[in-house]
């Protein structure tokens, strides 16, 4: 029987997988090929593995790893490759953003698998036909969870947060007025009150990993006018934003109109948060799972390219609990707008650029930094991830096609090492904001999560991969 298996979304793939006890790792070396194989997970019946080739020989455009699974493992689902199975031969090939390997240089994918009996690692590999031999590194399998996980990878389906979990980066706060960010998430993805009577609705997935229902949105907002007031955390850490106004959790702004840009996701009607001056939305979240001091963190969210401005500042990510601007490396937060913090900049924006408190930096020092770049697309990804002590990254792309640009990845700037974050969460405005001042920024927002850790290039490509198969338009 040969069954296809084609990436809908992606994980991080690791050399080593760092914390888990019984980590099997293969290692083949050969003219042209070096495959590391890491088991990172197993729970009974089933198991995650990481996939990583170093090409040896000359460069590589387009690639075919193949390998034999002796005691009847399946792949059941794969990212970051398409694989295909037929008996215990299988095949993975590149999908269209990494199928390039230049010598020296490494690719990676993942997959989720199935097991009876025992699990050992391939005894080798074969890069385009070419086997890579060469010694091979083994523990004892890790056994099974006990109890088994109480939600093992999906077979399908994954939604971002999905992705960052089986990275070892899981989020500690998963926003989206579009969509679920699991798979099998079906609680609320938001609130929103209408204006004739003050009641409230809150707006949940139309199926479990599904889009806003949108039509109870129309439904309920019928004849008058609503507005979101709340947009509730999906990963579990309670980690709901409210708007800065009376109402809401306190301060000077008001909540964003509920029906000001409508779009579709995955061919479904949907509603996105429109901040224009005077809105805004924050949690205290430093004791619910949200990164503080100098611990890791990555941040992404889907904005657009078309409704932005200058003011200060369009922001997602970590900020202060006081709503204070509480000195360098206060906040860690995606900044998304056409302001250029320390001048030099190159265009007219918009630019992805990291709120770090006291600037919005586009890369590791105050001078503007030669690899940032415009992003005008209607839907557009940002990333920023920083491990708090020495090394952050930007990344931008367009939410609807092809793989995200490095802006940045390498020192912080002079003054924030270590960072000391203080675990709020500001959406739409900048840290000190707005509990006695208003928002000055605009900007749109459709989904977004905050991880714990450091997000790995992989997992950011495979996450990317997802956004760009949410089917926004």
């Amino acid at each position: 029987m040969r069954t296809r298996f084609v990436i809908a979304a992606g994980a991080v793939v690791a050399l080593a997988a760092a914390g888990l006890t019984g980590t099997q790792l293969a290692s083949a070396a050969a003219t042209g090929c070096q495959v590391s194989y890491t088991i990172s997970s197993q729970w009974s019946g089933g198991f995650g593995a990481n996939v990583a080739i170093t090409n040896l020989g000359d460069p590589v455009n387009g690639w075919r790893l193949t390998w034999t699974f002796a005691t009847g493992q399946a792949v059941t689902q794969a990212w970051n490759a398409t694989v295909n199975q037929s008996g215990g031969a299988v095949t993975a090939t590149n999908v269209s953003y990494n199928g390039s390997i230049a010598t020296g240089a490494t690719v990676a994918f993942g997959f989720n698998g199935s097991w009876t009996g025992s699990n050992p690692v391939p005894s080798s590999f074969a890069l385009n036909g070419t086997t890579c031999t060469g010694g091979v590194v083994s523990t004892t399998s890790p056994p099974p969870s006990s109890p088994p996980p109480s939600s093992p990878p999906p077979s399908g389906g994954q939604g971002p947060c999905d992705i960052y979990a089986a990275g070892g980066t899981p989020c500690v706060a998963a926003h989206s007025t579009t969509r679920a960010m699991y798979r099998t998430y079906n609680g609320n993805l938001y609130q929103v009150r209408r204006s004739s009577d003050s009641a409230t609705r809150n707006i949940t997935p139309l199926a479990p990993g599904g889009v806003a229902n949108a039509a109870a949105q129309d439904a309920f907002c019928a004849n008058t006018s609503c507005v979101i007031t709340w947009v509730f955390d999906q990963s579990g850490h309670g980690n709901d934003v409210g708007y800065q106004g009376p109402g809401g959790v306190g301060g000077s702004d008001t909540a964003a109109g509920a029906t000001r840009e409508s779009l579709t996701v995955g061919g479904g009607k949907a509603y996105s948060l429109y901040i224009n001056a005077g809105n805004s939305y924050w949690r205290d979240g430093h004791a619910t799972g949200v990164p503080t001091g100098s611990a890791p963190q990555g941040v992404y969210m889907v904005t657009s390219g078309t409704h932005v401005n200058s003011g200060c500042c369009f922001d997602y990510g970590n900020s202060e609990t006081d709503r204070r601007a509480d000195g360098a490396g206060a906040m860690d937060a995606i900044y998304f707008g056409t302001s250029c913090w320390f001048g030099g900049c190159s265009g007219s924006g918009p630019w992805v650029q990291a709120d770090l408190e006291y600037g919005l930096y586009p890369g590791g020092s105050s001078a503007w930094n030669p690899n940032q770049r415009a992003f005008t697309s209607k839907f557009v990804t940002a990333m920023t991830k920083n491990n708090g002590t020495s090394r952050f990254a930007i990344k931008g792309a367009n939410a609807q096609s092809g793989g995200l640009a490095t802006l940045w990845d390498g020192a912080l700037p002079p003054g924030y090492s270590p960072m000391k974050k203080q675990g709020a969460i500001i959406l739409g405005s900048g840290g000190d904001c707005c509990n006695g001042n208003t928002n000055l920024s605009i900007g749109t927002f459709y989904e977004g999560a905050i991880v714990a850790g450091y997000p790995s290039d992989a997992t950011d490509n495979a996450v990317q991969a997802n956004i760009t198969t949410a089917g926004y338009r």
